[in-house]
């Protein structure tokens, strides 16, 4: 899941390298996401796995979104 998450993030943020992005990557403190980069993410992983959220999800880290897909699969 993590591998299928750093090409999603690619496309949200193309000018960072996905080598170094783990599990405990932070979202905000490691990546610089805000509140408009968190949405283009979702909107991303909406598309690439074929659902839309219907509730709020407060995601701090990738292994979060990662454990929330593979829940979701």
């Amino acid at each position: 899941m993590l591998e299928r998450l750093k090409e999603i993030l690619g496309k949200v943020l193309p000018e960072t390298d996905m080598s170094g992005i783990t599990e405990e990557t932070r979202l905000a403190e490691d990546l610089g996401f805000d509140s408009l980069t968190m949405m283009m993410l979702s909107m991303e992983i909406e598309d690439a796995f074929h659902f839309r959220f219907t509730e709020f999800v407060k995601f701090e880290t990738v292994g979060d979104v990662c454990g929330y897909l593979e829940s979701r699969i």
